[in-house]
């Protein structure tokens, strides 16, 4: 009789154990290990390449180097985030918080894909299921997309081998379980092993295959760090479920920048790719009010036209309140010091609520300016005049710093017409100002911006 070998597992980080311990010593975390059999007495992994035959070492000089052509999603922000398409024979992870439309981008894009065939394997939901969500999508009729609802890692290879489909998409890795592994499905081994078979198989049969993964509740993608490592690409989908706007992140690429993002709009028939993100989060109200200020900012390396919006009012409480959404809090807390210290408003004693439209987060210190202005605007209830943005980060003694890639962003004020930009004197270095049609006012110190807005 075998004798079967088992070992504790840290769910979290992969970390192993001969007992059962309470607190994982690597990651801290508290009731995370489970018991795993990791030996059974027989073994059967094979390997070798996807016909059969064994790999061979080859001289490096000697290896004939392809031109590789990226496979087209048609799906702009897709390709923009992955660098130009999808590499033959790359491995993508796409990971995102529950609901907010990971299954559903993964879909659209094999229904895009009109001239390649895919196979959308799910673990999650049933054939009828994805084909009410396809017929509310779209592209149903034109697709060649197979639909295989299976979570055998290896029935899916063999489907694999016989279709030999141009793209395969997973939801979601968790659901996967190898015969090779006596644990559940999702388990840190079973995550290890299903995502080490996957990219042996994508990467001998040069088929690209994109896997869903779920992700923790601090927002970590599930399972071990490892799968991180041994994909070729990372991706996350960001959002806010009260929003309809999503945001596509790289955080690893092997094969383009990790830079890029894409934007989306989440509708009734699917995600709607948004080509101009700052005209959306630019509101069209036409009554100019007070406490609006719109500054320039990057989202890697895209440049984005934000609206600021701030409102200061007198404090009903002894402890004036300070609230700030899709903004840093401490940094808020920081540029209002620097305002009272530095410029003379008196801010201790009145309550300040700053808000990012469009339901995103901004980390950029380049709004600084454009913060400042909206607080000084709501402060004397003047509006900042019309077609003026702001792009500058503020120092702790008041100076008005320089941001990076300034010409980025004057590009996009210009674009969307914005005749009026302001920004730190210490910024004209290495620039051409006169190619831009585009008002520029130099600031040096936080002391100035009241005249020049307000005069």
């Amino acid at each position: 009789m075998v004798k079967t070998k088992t070992v504790y597992v840290c769910q979290n980080c992969g970390a192993d154990s001969p007992k059962w311990i309470g607190k994982c010593p690597s990651c801290g975390q508290w009731n995370t290990y489970v018991e795993e059999i990791i030996s059974t007495g027989k073994k059967t992994q094979s390997y070798g390449n996807i016909d059969g035959e064994k790999s061979k070492p080859e001289l490096l000089r000697n290896i004939d180097v392809q031109q590789t052509v990226r496979v087209d999603t048609l799906n702009g922000e897709f390709n923009r985030v992955l660098g130009g398409g999808i590499v033959p024979g790359s491995l993508i992870l796409v990971g995102g918080e529950p609901g907010i439309g990971k299954s559903t981008l993964a879909l659209q894009i094999a229904l895009q894909m009109k001239a390649v065939k895919t196979l959308y394997v799910s673990g999650e939901e049933s054939a009828p299921q994805i084909r009410l969500r396809a017929e509310r999508l779209g592209h149903l009729s034109e697709s060649e997309c197979l639909i295989f609802t299976e979570t055998s890692l290896e029935a899916i290879l063999n489907t694999g081998r016989s279709e030999m489909p141009g793209l395969i998409i997973i939801d979601s890795i968790q659901t996967l379980h190898s015969g090779s592994i006596e644990s559940s499905p999702g388990s840190v081994s079973q995550v290890r092993e299903c995502a080490a078979q996957l990219l042996k198989f994508s990467k001998q049969s040069h088929i690209p295959v994109i896997i869903i993964g779920h992700i923790t509740k601090d927002g970590s993608l599930a399972g071990p760090k490892i799968l991180e490592h041994i994909v070729d690409t990372v991706l996350q989908f960001e959002g806010d479920q009260n929003h309809i706007y999503r945001i596509l992140r790289s955080v690893k690429n092997r094969f383009g920048s990790t830079s890029e993002i894409g934007v989306y709009e989440m509708q009734g028939s699917g995600l709607r790719e948004i080509l101009n993100p700052s005209e959306i989060l630019i509101s069209q109200n036409p009554d100019h009010l007070s406490g609006v200020a719109v500054s320039a900012t990057l989202e890697g390396i895209r440049p984005l036209l934000i609206e600021v919006q701030a409102l200061v009012g007198n404090s009903a409480y002894a402890t004036p309140q300070r609230s700030a959404t899709g903004f840093d809090l401490r940094r808020l807390s920081m540029l209002l010091a620097v305002l009272e210290k530095r410029a003379g408003f008196k801010l201790s004693a009145k309550d300040v609520f700053l808000n990012i439209a469009g339901g995103i987060r901004v980390d950029d210190p380049a709004i600084d300016l454009g913060v400042v202005s909206a607080i000084l605007s709501s402060a004397v209830d003047i509006p900042v005049e019309e077609g003026t943005c702001f792009a500058g980060e503020l120092g702790l003694s008041g100076e008005i710093r320089p941001v990076n890639r300034l010409e980025q962003r004057l590009t996009e004020a210009e674009k969307l017409g914005f005749k009026r930009m302001f920004m730190s004197k210490y910024s004209k270095k290495g620039i051409d100002f006169d190619r831009f049609n585009i008002k520029i006012t130099f600031v040096s110190k936080v002391q100035e911006i009241p005249r020049l807005l307000f005069g």
